[in-house]
């Protein structure tokens, strides 16, 4: 590109952001209305507590509803309601709820690794957070123990403009459906996000690195990576408050991987349509049977009995179900081209897409090469087998024993409920009772919501800008 190509491209972002920038940030006297909104929770739960003699020892707002870095058209305001660190668990729920329900109106109780209580106050969605009230965030005893000092410290070094910077990256990282850090989103958190701002500067700033990013891409200083990360890990940034913890361990290769492809390409081509929330759409069993029928593929669907779990210790679940059902289709020859799954209020369901639904009778099993103390029994083995030995034993071209046998199950559908039983689908999600089990094809699968969705992942793939341009 030529240095005014390249001046006329700078041009055009700084146009476009200044423009989302000023849909997305939220009014003056918006603002200043959340900041009395925070003011009067916090006297108000204060209060609430004494008259209980609660043995709350702070309450804080913390969160982008602190710091101003929330969207205009998204807003929770987190209440934490902190605790002394010796205070029971049980105590700690009962204790956190009663102070919620004082304050908030239609309260609904939720739940993560302990309840909470989300609300209204005065039109505003609250979560009211029960917590402990801990001296060391690296030694938290909850999830939500550190989020005082997470405050702490990007409210003593977030500039105005880094915020404006932090809406931009939020609405941008929306735009590619990788905004949130929940398990079924595997994105990026608001906390690592204004991380990122303080890192690199700006939103351009952010764009810029990431462009050239390989991952896994490791931000840490060398040496002070947080110990224990998975071998699959896709960033890493140290938490500034706990040497202990990556604060991206949640973001997925793949969602990664479109940030870093994307950030190049609207670097080149700036556009207000990246910053466009569009929901992708579903694809429906008649549509899908079209595109499987130009694909000449074969899909299956498995529905595993939805377990009472909250999402973010149900969906873990599902991707290990997921990979465990379709690495044993791609195993046994069934020439796996994809996998997806989702979730209703009833059911998981898995759908696979296969080369071909039916595959050859014909199994052969690998032996040791000649001359290890294998070779006796497994000649002895195949030998003495009859009726499901089609051919050998024999020695292969590079010199190994090999045996073929006959698949017990050849259709795909009848091989998956074959193997259902024996293999390992998480926690919760292996089913104790076969029965509760239905693998069907696609043809034959009921239309849902939940189906639309696997069938959008699984046949709807694509960059989600080049419909935008």
């Amino acid at each position: 590109m030529s240095s005014s190509a390249r001046h006329a491209t700078e041009l055009e972002a700084d146009r476009v952001e200044s423009a989302v920038g000023a849909r997305i940030t939220p009014s003056a006297e918006f603002l200043a209305n959340v900041k009395r909104v925070r003011e009067q929770l916090i006297e108000r739960v204060t209060r609430e507590a004494a008259a209980r003699s609660s043995p709350l020892v702070n309450a804080i707002v913390a969160g982008s509803a602190a710091r101003g870095t929330f969207l205009s058209d998204r807003l929770d305001i987190d209440l934490f309601l902190l605790f002394p660190p010796d205070l029971p668990r049980d105590r700690l729920r009962e204790e956190g709820l009663a102070l919620g329900r004082a304050v908030l109106t239609d309260p609904e109780t939720r739940y993560a690794e302990h309840p909470y209580l989300r609300g209204r106050y005065e039109g505003f969605s609250v979560d009211a957070v029960p917590g402990f009230a801990i001296t060391d965030p690296a030694h938290p005893i909850s999830p939500v123990d550190r989020t005082p000092f997470h405050q702490a410290y990007l409210a003593a070094r977030e500039t105005p403009f880094e915020v404006g910077q932090v809406r931009l990256t939020k609405q941008f990282l929306r735009g590619l459906g990788v905004y949130g850090s929940e398990a079924r989103t595997e994105g990026f958190s608001g906390y690592l996000v204004e991380l990122l701002v303080l890192k690199f500067g700006s939103f351009r700033g952010i764009l810029t690195a990431a462009r050239r990013w390989r991952i896994p891409v490791r931000l840490a200083e060398a040496g002070k990576e947080a110990p224990g990360l998975p071998e699959d890990i896709a960033l890493i940034l140290t938490d500034p408050v706990d040497p202990h913890r990556n604060v991206a361990s949640a973001l997925s290769r793949r969602n990664l991987g479109l940030f870093v492809v994307g950030s190049g390409v609207y670097l080149d081509a700036p556009s207000e349509a990246w910053f466009e929330v569009r929901a992708p759409a579903p694809i429906s069993r008649g549509e899908a049977m079209r595109r499987t029928g130009e694909r000449a593929s074969h899909v299956s669907v498995v529905e595993l009995p939805r377990p009472d779990l909250v999402d973010d210790t149900l969906y873990p679940q599902i991707r290990k179900a997921e990979g465990a059902i379709a690495q044993e289709a791609a195993r046994a020859g069934f020439g796996l081209l994809g996998s997806a799954s989702a979730a209703d209020p009833e059911r998981v369901l898995i759908v696979l897409e296969v080369e071909h639904r039916l595959r050859s009778p014909v199994r052969r099993r690998d032996g040791p090469p000649p001359g290890i103390d294998r070779v006796g029994p497994f000649l002895e083995k195949w030998t003495k087998t009859e009726g499901s030995v089609l051919q050998g034993p024999y020695v292969r071209a590079d010199g190994s024993l090999a045996v073929e046998t006959r698949w017990t199950e050849c259709e795909l559908e009848a091989f998956l409920r074959e193997s259902l039983p024996r293999l390992s689908l998480g926690k919760n999600l292996t089913p104790s009772d076969v029965a509760t089990v239905a693998v069907r094809p696609l043809a034959t699968a009921a239309d849902s919501p939940a189906l639309a969705d696997a069938l959008r992942q699984l046949l709807g793939k694509g960059l989600p800008w080049h419909d935008r341009r």
